[in-house]
Parts: C-alpha cells; structure tokens; sequence
C-alpha cells in the first residue's frame, strides 16, 4: 500500500484534508477528476486513497462535489449506486465497460 500516514505531521494531515476540499470543491458541473490527481496537487502523489478515506470519513466532505471523483480508468466508487447517476444528471457519458468517458470528461486543477 502506497498510503504512508505515519510520515504525515497533525499538520500535514490537516492541510492534506484542506487541499483535497479545495481542489473537489472546483470541479466543475460535467467533469470528473481522479483521486491520483487531487493526492497529486495535494502534494502527496503516492496517497490516492487516503484522498479516497479524506472524502468518505472527514465530516464536511458532504457537501462537496464527491461524485465527480473517480480512479485513474475512469470506474466510480464500488457500492454507491447513486454517484453514478448523479454524474449521468450533469451530462457525464459512461463507456460500455461502465466507466466515465476520460477523454471527454477528465478535469485537471489549475
């Protein structure tokens, strides 16, 4: 597993979550970015699932745009159901194999 906790500082851990809130909260309505890239921008490119477990456990992650994140092939979040049609609701296209139509819909910050 890539995701090293212990060599996060409190503090680290708090501007972690701060970055990764920052970065779901501009993803635009249609789009869709991957965990990878907002560990990435973060600062932290080897810790794509704990931006993952940031927006599953951290109370506030709520309101945010969490259904436009996805992995790096496009495949959406096993056992929500809904996030799927969510993304369908702003126009987002999936492939025949299930996954979000990276080419057409990936968004990269800044």
């Amino acid at each position: 597993m890539k995701d090293y906790l212990d060599r996060m500082s409190v503090d680290d851990k708090r501007k972690f979550r701060d970055d990764v809130f920052n970065i779901v909260s501009q993803i635009p309505h249609g789009f869709v970015t991957t965990y990878g890239t907002i560990a990435a921008w973060a600062g932290w490119p080897s810790h794509s699932r704990m931006v993952g477990r940031t927006l599953r456990y951290t109370p506030g992650a709520e309101v945010l745009p969490c259904h436009r994140v996805v992995n790096v092939v496009g495949r959406i979040a096993p056992g929500w159901s809904a996030q799927r049609s969510m993304l369908e609701n702003e126009g987002v296209v999936f492939l025949s194999n299930g996954h979000v139509d990276m080419k057409k819909h990936f968004w990269q910050p800044f």
